[in-house]
């Protein structure tokens, strides 16, 4: 009865003779986390601004609806005071869009920056990788040549 051939040891010695280089993925690992790590400082940033700004308003409307809900003398008084404090509102909104605004645009510029930058240091990366790979890909096929003759 005929035999199956164990290939184990001829795939071993193949795999041996074609080295991968795992220090091109713990790079790249280390590339990824440490965008990772900028965008969230980018983006922590702009949540503690932008409540900032929530907090502000918020106290300065408390402040407003203080003296809207005091005792007035006449009842024309009242129409005024909400006048004047829907008017105050709508410039005081203007305002805070327009800063809420300003905080989203430099989220995105950042953000902009950080990928191109990462694209250009992960082409470099790719780059010097696959130039590695293929002169040991070139060293371990000129020695199983040389092995072989």
């Amino acid at each position: 009865m005929a035999k199956t051939q164990d290939f184990t040891k001829t795939f071993q010695d193949m795999m041996g003779a074609f080295p991968v280089d795992m220090s091109a993925f713990n790079g790249a690992f280390k590339t990824q986390a440490a965008l990772g790590e900028k965008l969230s400082k980018v983006a922590l940033e702009a949540a503690e601004k932008s409540t900032e700004i929530s907090t502000a308003w918020t106290k300065d409307t408390l402040n407003k609806i203080g003296a809207i809900t005091t005792v007035k003398e006449d009842a024309t008084d009242y129409t005024k005071a909400m006048t004047d404090f829907a008017s105050a509102q709508a410039e005081v909104a203007a305002e805070n869009m327009a800063a809420f605004a300003e905080i989203a645009k430099k989220v995105q510029m950042e953000t902009v920056e950080l990928m191109l930058a990462s694209g250009k240091n992960m082409g470099e990366e790719a780059s010097a990788a696959v130039k590695k790979a293929t002169d040991d890909v070139a060293k371990a096929a000129k020695k199983a040549t040389a092995a072989a003759k």
